[in-house]
């Protein structure tokens, strides 16, 4: 069974998004501030984390940035704030998706399902085909493992940086516009736009590249887009 962490400080969401979730087989645990969430989700083996923006103790952003320092499990935040710098920060800090208030609570399932389904496929834990290791240079990308190496030391990454590497470098050569990543990398029905995806490619090329500005890897071909190399 699935443990997921729900990080809210409002209890009658709290309570809703993990009825809604243990009706579907999910085991919901709460925090309702974010001080104990940080804990839990740094202490415990959860598989997906879906938290709250504005909380006591640590806000959402905060323990994003914490969570990812140690894991690449799922994160999905959930606000009522709309602005578009909250969706990019909290996207660009790592986490997954990024879900408006109010929300329908079938869709947040749905929503989980998709994020541990993708998840399941790229670390290769539902023990489907393996995918052999992806070479370029001193780049090395391991599929099934989750795991990214650059002249032989590991590299952290969190997933949506990992998908988009692993996308580019499984279509080596390809140029594809920002509009076109954010489809295949976040879905049509992701929240936020092609400056997420700017974020994420430079967010790469610091980790991944021995010179971020005269990029190896990831090429700009201006007026088209990105392609790997």
């Amino acid at each position: 069974m699935k443990k997921i962490l729900i990080v809210e400080d409002d209890t009658a969401i709290a309570e809703l998004e993990r009825d809604y979730l243990e009706a579907d087989g999910f085991a919901a645990h709460i925090a309702a501030d974010g001080t104990k969430g940080l804990e839990l989700a740094q202490k415990e083996a959860y598989d997906l984390l879906l938290l709250d923006v504005m909380l006591p103790g640590a806000d959402g952003f905060q323990i994003v940035r914490e969570v990812r320092k140690e894991k690449d499990i799922p994160i999905l935040m959930v606000s009522a704030r709309r602005e578009d710098v909250d969706k990019i920060r909290g996207l660009g800090l790592g986490a997954d998706d990024y879900i408006i208030k109010p929300f329908s609570p079938g869709e947040l399932v749905a929503r989980v399902k998709a994020h541990l389904t993708r998840y399941e496929r790229l670390t290769g834990k539902n023990g489907g085909t393996k995918t052999t290791s992806l070479r370029s240079g001193d780049l090395e990308i391991r599929p099934e493992e989750h795991r990214v190496f650059v002249a032989e030391r590991e590299i952290t990454l969190a997933n949506k940086e990992f998908e988009l590497l692993l996308f580019l470098a499984k279509n080596r050569g390809i140029v594809f516009s920002k509009d076109t990543l954010f489809e295949r990398v976040w879905g049509f029905d992701a929240v936020g736009d092609t400056a997420t995806v700017m974020v994420h490619i430079n967010r790469l090329r610091e980790k991944i590249e021995p010179e971020p500005s005269k990029p190896i890897y990831i090429e700009t071909v201006w007026g088209a887009g990105y392609r790997f190399r």
